[in-house]
């Protein structure tokens, strides 16, 4: 099955075809950790999951199932499906309690909100969300149950490119989130301690987040990155969610590089939970490093 737009009670939801047969999305317990970054608390929040099976049409697009399960293989990970998390990240400063990306929401088994009442976090306690893109399992939890705004007291902040994407293919999501909606330029700061990075290719206005405080800096990676496996191993193979193959693998490739030259501390969405940890260069590619245990 070729990757696809599914529409589900009116949000655009991104999924990975077969995974959603195979295991669905969302079967995991509710999980947070928290860690702190200079003088902030950050907070990783576990919404859920995805079994892609290795056909080549979501990982390795243009290298095939062998090559993948070659790759797989030397990481000693299955060679017939490929598993990745869907995680959140909440930074919390004096005046802000922002929510990065807000998973795949209740209506496709997201346990997101489970999993902020865990920490301590209440819905209406969020005074930002920022979006990184708007695929399903990065907006499904800005709906709750009931088809309503999750987090009705929170400015829903995103690239205006992004924005006026997303208001094209979805009615219903600017019914519902529409007038919390503030966009940005990525390049300036959104929040106190927090700046919008253009990374290009994955959707029209994909962004990370650059988290600074003491000297510490963490670059939330968004959808740059989807397996800690493949996307690391192989950043130039074509990757089944991109919008744009080609821009998203310089934009892959370039991130990857400046992130292993740095040793900047990362977190990645859809990394092994809490996603949290760096890229070190090896050979062609790269490897994951978890920073947290």
């Amino acid at each position: 099955m070729i990757l696809k737009s599914a529409l589900m009670a009116g949000l655009t939801l991104l999924a990975f075809g077969a995974a959603r047969a195979a295991d669905g999305p969302g079967s995991v317990a509710p999980e947070v950790q928290t860690f702190t970054l200079g003088g902030l608390k950050l907070v990783a929040v576990h919404d859920g999951r995805f079994i892609a099976p290795n056909n080549a049409e979501t990982f390795g697009v243009d290298a095939g199932p062998a090559a993948v399960a070659a790759v797989l293989a030397k990481a000693g990970a299955p060679t017939d499906k490929i598993t990745v998390s869907v995680n959140a990240l909440v930074v919390i400063t004096p005046r802000h309690v922002a929510l990065l990306d807000t998973g795949l929401g209740p209506r496709a088994g997201g346990v997101l909100q489970a999993s902020l009442a865990q920490a301590g976090i209440a819905a209406n306690s969020v005074t930002d969300v920022l979006i990184t893109h708007t695929h399903g399992d990065h907006i499904g939890g800005l709906i709750n149950a009931a088809g309503g705004s999750a987090f009705p007291k929170a400015v829903i902040r995103m690239s205006a490119k992004e924005w006026a994407w997303a208001k094209a293919q979805d009615a219903a999501l600017v019914k519902a989130i529409g007038p919390q909606v503030k966009t940005f330029e990525p390049g300036t700061p959104v929040l106190p301690a927090i700046t919008a990075i253009a990374i290009d290719g994955h959707t029209p206005g994909h962004v990370g987040y650059e988290i600074s405080s003491g000297g510490a800096k963490l670059l939330d990676i968004g959808d740059t990155a989807h397996s800690s496996i493949i996307s690391l191993a192989k950043p130039d193979w074509t990757m089944g969610f991109d919008g744009n193959a080609s821009l998203s693998k310089a934009s892959r490739r370039a991130t990857l590089t400046g992130l292993a030259k740095t040793h900047e501390l990362i977190f990645a969405p859809h990394f092994p939970f809490p996603g949290v940890g760096r890229v070190e260069k090896d050979g062609d590619g790269f490897t994951w490093k978890p920073a947290l245990k």
